[in-house]
């Protein structure tokens, strides 16, 4: 039996049709036995998460169709995920647990992907803990600083619903990172990974811990990421002239940011990181609160994922 949690408004708004017209008729189709859930306001996926993880014994077999953030909101309401096996139908606008595992953006191609792709296969998952005890899993990335100040501004932007509806949501980033990056005032920054001698980040833009590749749509911050060796690559940004980063960032496309002086990759299976004033937190693009202190660790194999 497979359990889908669906994004309606995924997609621009072309999650329901998606559903309705692709992936529901493919269902019916190949005769695969399935329940299926709408979540229609912020809370129900976690809340629909939590309920099928709680009173399922056996193996729960979770599909989402939506983005990261789904899959991100789905994480915070499982009680135990070593025994889910997760599908990703992939509806979002940056996508990147699917690019980075090469799960086709076409539904029903994912779907096929899902209901023929063989034994599951093993994944890593993060989780960031706050001082007063609160907890996020991520599948993808966090974040603190710059990523996430534009993710909680592109968050709540009404800009954004228009430009997607356009297919010019991309943009809709690029403006509010500039406007962000050039509002950004210095904060010092202590990463302490695996208990060795903290390392000092001066005017830290951002860090990013990554269990894949990519975040932010597309940006490879992790070039040599491993998302099943128990280990989070980090990307940290500082004492960088902010006409230099706007150079910087763009060659992160590729992977190439690292030449640059004051972007440093680091790694670890355990890291805190403490600022000196607090900074807006991202795990998988979702932005919840500031911190000036958080912990990320990365729990190996955590859970498995069709693909």
């Amino acid at each position: 039996m497979y359990h889908i949690i669906i994004n309606p408004v995924s997609r621009s708004g072309r999650g329901l049709q998606i559903w309705k017209n692709q992936v529901e008729p493919m269902l019916r189709r190949e005769n695969v036995p399935y329940r299926h859930y709408f979540s229609e306001r912020a809370g129900d996926t976690t809340r629909i998460a939590r309920e099928l993880s709680s009173r399922t014994t056996d193996v729960l077999s979770l599909v989402i169709l939506g983005g990261d953030g789904t899959v991100n909101e789905a994480l915070q309401g499982l009680e135990d995920t070593s025994n889910v096996v997760l599908g990703y139908i992939p509806t979002g606008s940056s996508n990147d647990l699917a690019r980075d595992l090469k799960i086709p953006t076409n539904p029903t191609e994912a779907l096929d992907l899902i209901l023929h792709s063989g034994n599951p296969l093993p994944m890593d998952l993060g989780t960031v803990f706050y001082p007063d005890g609160e907890t996020r899993r991520f599948a993808v990335s966090c974040g603190i600083g710059f990523d996430a100040a534009v993710c909680e501004e592109a968050l709540h932007s009404g800009i954004k619903k228009v430009m997607n509806r356009l297919g010019l949501g991309k943009l809709t980033y690029l403006g509010i990172a500039l406007r962000q990056l050039f509002a950004a005032r210095a904060v010092s920054g202590k990463l302490t990974m695996d208990g060795r001698d903290p390392v000092d980040i001066g005017n830290m833009l951002f860090t990013a811990c990554m269990l894949h590749r990519y975040e932010g749509g597309g940006f490879m911050f992790a070039p040599q990421a491993d998302a099943n060796d128990g280990i989070l690559d980090m990307c940290a940004v500082g004492d960088l002239p902010k006409p230099l980063i706007l150079f910087a960032l763009p060659t992160a496309f590729r992977g190439k940011h690292f030449r640059f002086r004051g972007v440093n990759p680091y790694r670890a299976a355990c890291l805190t990181i403490e600022t000196s004033q607090p900074l807006w937190v991202h795990t998988d693009g979702e932005v919840t609160r500031k911190s000036r202190r958080i912990c990320v660790t990365c729990e190996k194999d955590a859970i498995r994922i069709m693909r």
